[in-house]
């Protein structure tokens, strides 16, 4: 039911993203979609932002594009090797080498401005608390923070508009967010979280967000629907083989 109200959402690409963006269309928000090149080392994240957009009948992405020389230092955007096979230990400590530089604050500048522009008062981004790799600006203080500041930086903020930033899977398992998005029909077969993955896009099973997605389909009881590289294993059996794919198929 559309409710005539408007929000912006960003569109990683990601599962959580695909979520954000079910859960704001429920809610019967009309729907900005922003998503941002930013000189990430591959282009799977944004095909698989514009699947996402498209498979769930958004009109209005816009994909900005930024400089490539703001956000170095990164594996996410440097040639700085991808860390494989680390602990839940290792993941929860520490800040990652797959940290961007700022990247959530910037991204969500844009979206601020993209939002008084079009009158939109909500933000929706799929920020997690829960299962998350250590970044600083995935927490929930961060968010408070931000909402702040987009309340005393903007015209509609100052003039009694406020701003909303909605986070509504911060306080979620992974799979408690894939079983919300099964729910809301979101095909996650569209989505892409590798960090590392291979020249055709197919993730590698093995890097931190890889290793929380597969957990959180496992949790959930359902199998991941993306392409694993052979030898990575979903409940027992490898992803992306025979096995598999007659699992996702049926008998």
């Amino acid at each position: 039911m559309k409710t005539g109200k408007k929000a912006v959402v960003l569109v990683s690409g990601g599962l959580d993203s695909a979520t954000v963006l079910a859960i704001a269309r429920q809610a019967g928000y009309e729907i900005h979609a922003i998503s941002f090149d930013y000189g990430q080392r591959h282009r799977f994240e944004l095909e698989a932002a514009a699947r996402v957009c498209a498979a769930q009948g958004i009109l209005r992405h816009v994909v900005v594009r930024l400089d490539t020389s703001v956000f170095r230092g990164s594996a996410l955007t440097n040639d700085i090797p991808v860390p494989h096979h680390r602990s839940d230990a290792d993941i929860s400590t520490g800040i990652p080498v797959t940290y961007v530089p700022a990247r959530n604050t910037i991204f969500l500048s844009m979206a601020l401005g993209l939002a008084e522009s079009v009158a939109a008062h909500d933000l929706f981004i799929g920020v997690n608390a829960v299962d998350y790799s250590g970044y600083p600006d995935c927490r929930p203080e961060y968010i408070a923070a931000f909402e702040q500041m987009a309340n005393l930086a903007t015209k509609c903020g100052v003039e009694g508009q406020r701003i909303r930033l909605q986070t509504p899977l911060i306080s979620l398992s992974k799979a408690q967010i894939i079983r919300l998005g099964a729910q809301l029909g979101v095909d996650y077969g569209l989505t892409h979280s590798c960090y590392d993955p291979g020249p055709d896009g197919t993730s590698c099973g093995e890097c931190d967000s890889c290793h929380l997605r597969l957990r959180g389909f496992r949790d959930a009881g359902i199998i991941d629907p993306v392409r694993y590289r052979s030898g990575t294993v979903q409940d027992g059996m490898v992803a992306g083989g025979a096995g598999a794919e007659q699992r996702r198929q049926g008998p």
